[in-house]
């Protein structure tokens, strides 16, 4: 398992780089310890909400193979409209690892960031598990119009990522062991 943290187009944020290479080490020893599955390979890019949009749709046509430049276009726009209100992203990545995109004008303290940092590594790890990363490939896929999937199987792919949803929030718990104050 191997952990990356940086920043996209951030300046002026070392300090909180620092802060986040420092959470994100200890996030995975206890996300690893507590939550079913293998870790795997984690990048961790810290980014405003600007910049988010287009570094998680990125990572999301590499990994669809989506070529279409309309498909991307539209990806991006939807990307764009929502991307104030999320806090992080975890998209599983071509190569077999996870990029975790994060936003830190979301974050005000580091309780925040931990408990948004456990949310996604738990997502992380539910990639491991057997036919996860292949049915969220097939959703990125079908998203993007590369390869369309029936509706029985996305209601389904629905009713699998709202539990995993269900299972990530579950775990925010974790958020408590590295910085106390995440518990309260």
């Amino acid at each position: 398992m191997k952990l990356t943290v940086s920043t996209h187009k951030l300046f002026g944020y070392g300090s909180t780089l620092r802060t986040a290479k420092r959470l994100s080490e200890e996030a995975v020893r206890i996300v690893e310890r507590s939550v079913a599955g293998r870790m795997p390979d984690v990048q961790v890019v810290l980014t405003g909400e600007r910049n988010l949009a287009e570094v998680s749709t990125a990572a999301e046509w590499e990994t669809a193979g989506c070529t279409d430049k309309r498909m991307q276009a539209r990806a991006l726009r939807d990307a764009k409209r929502y991307a104030r209100d999320v806090a992080g992203r975890s998209i599983p990545l071509a190569d077999g690892g996870v990029l975790i995109v994060v936003n830190v004008d979301q974050h005000p303290n580091e309780a925040v960031f931990a408990i948004t940092l456990v949310h996604e590594l738990v997502h992380a790890m539910q990639t491991s598990r057997k036919g996860v990363r292949d049915r969220l490939v097939a959703g990125l896929r079908h998203d993007l119009g590369v390869e369309k999937q029936s509706r029985r199987w996305d209601r389904e792919h629905a009713r699998c990522l709202e539990a995993e949803e269900k299972e990530a929030y579950g775990s925010e718990y974790l958020a408590g062991r590295l910085v106390p104050a995440a518990a309260a």
